[in-house]
């Protein structure tokens, strides 16, 4: 009897955070808004006829200045919804951020499009105008641009660049949600946005996602093949399916647990910004040590992840070592983010890539293709020294900061060379 062996899954949310401990806050038990109970009970009490999710599509859409909201089951069917309406070829090319999570690219790989990852700035946890310049082709489609930990890529050149090769820019904005650029609500900065209601994301629900979007054809389309199968009615005959679509909507309860923390979101985010700057002050002050640095173009820093790079000549240890020391002295979850890194992470498209598999045979590629750590030096050297740790909250105070820089303070000097 052959004997199936157990795959170590990933895990998210709430289990992902199970184990962490340590003096610091974490995300878990959520805080949720006051009115989620009203809302949950007007969904029971009205025996599932209220529509409490297209309430939260007007209210998101309201509180975003956007025409449209589309809410859907996750950030990562969000982003799928989004790939789907515009309707790309297998073989097309999308430019991606190459420090993400693998729901930016997602729906990019079940349609049969090619992720570029061009390098993010040297010492940056983003990428460029400047880095993207030398990836565009005849058949890039569209720039997928992603606010990694909430701070905000330098959007202005960005869109300055795709408007003149005629491309759109969508944001990932899962891990940004109201932070701002010179002004600018991130997600409203390019042609359409993304954003994650997952439990441990900055507007934590149950689940959830959203794409935001001025364009009605777009927003029309998202719902049409994205939402409603690719479904429409036929006199005489009834449902027919003119596209593969998916049912990527938001159930019902996780809208009205959504619209509680929508009313409660934007307090927070004031909070958390003025947190982590006083937490990377503290941090800037020790040696060795470098916070990731909050751009002046960025007004608010919505920060979903903290995390530091280290100076390697000024320890005596590696990355690893000190983020386990990190962790034991009480900074939950602290450890590396090297399976950020997209094209290293990818093992699947590698294999697929090196094999020139569909959609990496020529045709549809145009070209040959590789996904490996080392083709982005910039990106791979920042993570081979960066060191993030748990979710970043609202539950922080100016002394749990003044915590977490004294860790790392008394860790950098056991380690100092």
């Amino acid at each position: 009897m052959t004997v199936t062996p157990k795959i170590e899954m990933a895990r998210y949310g709430a289990k992902a955070a199970a184990a962490d401990s340590g003096v610091l806050p974490t995300p878990f038990p959520r805080t949720i808004g006051p009115n989620a109970l009203m809302y949950l009970q007007e969904v029971v009490d009205s025996g599932l006829t209220v529509d409490m999710t297209d309430r939260f599509e007007q209210a998101f859409a309201r509180a975003m200045g956007v025409a449209h909201c589309i809410a859907t089951s996750g950030c990562t069917p969000s982003l799928h919804a989004l790939v789907l309406a515009s309707a790309w070829e297998p073989g097309d090319e999308v430019i991606v951020s190459p420090i993400t999570d693998y729901g930016t690219v997602q729906g990019l790989i079940a349609q049969g499009i090619i992720p570029v990852f061009p390098d993010t700035e040297p010492g940056s946890i983003n990428f460029s105008a400047r880095t993207i310049q030398p990836h565009l082709t005849d058949r890039t489609r569209a720039i997928f641009c992603v606010h990694k930990t909430g701070l905000m890529v330098d959007m202005d050149p960005l869109l300055e660049l795709a408007a003149r090769r005629g491309i759109p820019v969508y944001e990932d904005v899962c891990q940004a949600i109201f932070s701002v650029y010179k002004g600018r609500t991130a997600g409203t900065l390019g042609h359409a946005a993304a954003f994650s209601f997952d439990p441990e994301k900055t507007m934590g629900s149950d689940v959830g996602g959203c794409v935001i979007t001025n364009d009605d054809a777009l927003a029309e389309r998202i719902r049409f093949v994205g939402q409603a199968r690719g479904g429409q009615m036929r006199p005489g005959f009834g449902r027919v399916h003119t596209v593969a679509g998916y049912a990527y909507r938001m159930p019902q309860c996780t809208a009205a647990i959504c619209l509680a923390q929508l009313e409660i979101i934007r307090e927070q985010v004031a909070h958390i910004d003025a947190m982590i700057r006083l937490q990377t002050d503290l941090l800037r002050q020790i040696p060795g040590i470098r916070p990731l640095a909050i751009p002046e173009y960025q007004d608010v820093y919505s920060c979903w992840m903290a995390g530091i790079s280290l100076e390697p000549e000024a320890f005596n240890c590696s990355a690893g070592e000190f983020a386990a020391q990190l962790a034991e002295a009480g900074l939950p979850g602290a450890g590396l983010g090297k399976y950020y890194l997209m094209p290293a992470a990818l093992e699947c498209l590698r294999e697929r890539a090196d094999e020139q598999r569909y959609p990496y045979s020529m045709p549809p590629a145009s070209r040959r293709f590789s996904y490996r750590g080392e083709d982005l030096p910039n990106a791979w050297g920042f993570l081979e020294t960066f060191i993030r740790w748990s979710t970043f909250c609202a539950k922080y105070q100016p002394d749990d900061c003044r915590r977490a820089a004294e860790i790392v303070r008394e860790v950098a000097e056991r380690n100092r060379r």
